[in-house]
């Protein structure tokens, strides 16, 4: 019997080891792969076409950024038509057809001119529910994106109780996880007409647990970092704040209402959950000087900053000519670079003759004080780069294949201080070419 209980045991302790082994294995590969996950990079382009001549434009950025070989996907951050275009048919079956014409994968996000404003005459007076109904079943009718060789991605349409909402995408690479919500300018589609507000209602509750379930997965599966996108601005200076009276003021006018209230209230609960990196990018209602404007402005309902959560505001100055290109390789420290590219049209003969683009050298970042976690722990800014489009592919010279020296390693500890926002560069942004760039703002 004591021989028979020294078996026992033995195996027990044998295949509890076993296990052990198999499980540190596991761990170990995973992290293995994340560590060699190569660097990566992706576009962020929108408002192109506001005419129907601009659909020549739109087709000469996509093949441009198709050229560009370090380049995963583009997001095409909303509107692809003006506000004053109508929203008929034709015009969304035109546009989708140059989309797929990509190289490149493209997702695309909804923006307010797509189907939130074509309630206005000059857009034809429809309903902009049916609107959005029809770019739903046009665009986002399977589980991959646009463009020739698409991507798979996940949609929210594939949860039952929330079905119709198509637009809504996620999908995960080089250990970033990536989230695309419908929630576009201006207000988030607030109405302040009488009566429910069922669209947004509905479209809110459909994004919060979008957002949610996301971020959840994002965490289970060991992601380093989670990139947010939506085309409307939500306005982070407005913040939620706790009033103990309340309940004593009788007006309720709604006329203020913060339509992204619910949307920052689901990005403070899911950066809390999160932990790691969280970088949310969204349009600006107005050109931007560098192009964009990278800051740390979500707040609690205390006033306190979101420390782990950063935000990159797209507003190029030329945005028919210009995409934002943000790298990523989470072995760098900061791990995401960001910097405008220009596409410049010229005769096939010029630009066939034309030497390709040598890469600039990475633009200092503004120290922060205190030596709190500031944006530039995350991000480096980069001098723009013009791009010339060509029929042939970009050469091994290609200005994306440099790689600047990182700044120093980035605390996993942070301080929770509030860190100033990024300022402008003193001297004017000067492309590789050595022609004045538009990003500067001058």
């Amino acid at each position: 019997m004591h021989l028979a209980n020294c078996a026992y045991r033995a195996h027990w302790l044998r295949a509890r080891v076993t296990h052990a082994f198999a499980l540190a294995c596991v761990v170990m590969a995973a992290q293995a792969a994340r560590a060699e996950a190569p660097p990566m990079s992706f576009a962020i382009a929108s408002n192109v076409v506001n005419r129907s001549s601009d659909e020549t434009t739109l087709q000469q950025m996509l093949d441009a950024i198709g050229r560009d070989r370090n380049t995963s996907f583009i997001v095409y951050d909303g509107n692809l038509k003006s506000e004053a275009e109508p929203c008929r048919d034709a015009l969304y079956n035109t546009r989708q057809q140059i989309f797929d014409s990509s190289r490149k994968p493209v997702v695309l996000l909804p923006g307010g001119n797509d189907w939130a404003s074509c309630s206005s005459s000059q857009a034809g007076s429809y309903d902009p529910v049916e609107r959005l109904d029809f770019i739903r079943q046009s665009f986002f009718g399977d589980s991959n994106s646009l463009g020739q060789t698409p991507m798979s991605v996940i949609r929210e349409s594939d949860v039952a109780r929330f079905r119709p909402f198509r637009e809504n995408v996620r999908w995960q690479t080089n250990g970033i996880a990536f989230i695309g919500l419908n929630a576009p300018a201006p207000n988030n589609h607030y109405l302040t007409a009488g009566g429910r507000n069922g669209e947004f209602e509905d479209r809110s509750v459909a994004n919060a647990f979008w957002l949610e379930h996301a971020v959840e997965t994002a965490r289970r599966t060991d992601m380093r970092a989670v990139v947010v996108i939506l085309q409307g601005d939500p306005d982070f200076t407005r913040y939620e704040r706790r009033d103990r009276f309340a309940w004593l003021r009788f007006s309720r006018g709604d006329t203020s209402r913060d339509g992204f209230l619910e949307l920052k209230r689901s990005l403070v609960k899911a950066a809390e959950s999160f932990r790691g990196p969280m970088i949310v990018i969204h349009g600006s209602d107005t050109p931007i000087v560098k192009g964009f404007r990278i800051d740390q402005p979500l707040r609690n309902d205390k006033g306190t900053v979101v420390a782990n959560l950063t935000r990159i505001e797209v507003g190029l100055k030329n945005p028919r000519t210009q995409w934002l290109e943000v790298e990523s390789d989470l072995s760098w420290r900061p791990p995401f670079r960001v910097r405008v590219r220009d596409v410049t049209v010229r005769p096939n003969a010029q630009a066939q003759g034309s030497p390709p683009a040598s890469a600039p050298a990475a633009s200092s970042v503004p120290s922060v004080e205190n030596g709190a976690p500031g944006p530039s722990s995350f991000f480096q800014e980069m001098q723009p780069v013009q791009q010339h489009p060509a029929p042939a592919p970009a050469s091994d010279g290609a200005a994306s294949n440099a790689t600047p020296q990182m700044p120093p390693l980035l605390n996993p500890n942070p301080p929770p201080t509030v860190p100033p926002i990024l300022n402008a560069p003193s001297n004017p942004i000067t492309p590789a070419s050595g022609a004045s760039n538009q990003a500067d703002g001058q």
